[in-house]
């Protein structure tokens, strides 16, 4: 009986759909997020006296704040993600378990 239940989900449009739209966006935040952290990593090996530049008369560096604002963006993309996962991939979800029933 399971096997049935299964084949029957994974014949579904709908979640042909989901899985197709959340994959695709979930591999687009990833790679958002290594550009930008490789970025980060290229610049600290081939230029490291950009980040290691002094904001003004303090001993703060370039890198710090830069550095901050990677861990911010992750924790924004994150956001992004369980937004879009709590609306729209929650949606699709519940029509393929009102489809089985």
């Amino acid at each position: 009986m399971k096997q049935d239940i299964v084949k029957q989900i994974i014949s579904n449009p709908k979640y042909q759909e989901l899985v197709s739209k959340r994959s695709k966006f979930a591999w687009t935040l990833s790679i958002v997020i290594l550009v930008v952290y490789y970025a980060f990593v290229l610049v600290i090996a081939f230029d490291p006296a950009l980040l290691g530049a002094k904001i003004g008369a303090g001993v703060i560096s370039v890198g710090i704040p830069v550095g901050m604002g990677i861990i911010v963006l992750s924790f924004l993309l994150t956001g992004v993600y369980v937004r879009r996962a709590n609306s729209e991939f929650e949606a699709l979800t519940q029509d393929i378990k009102n489809s089985l029933k």
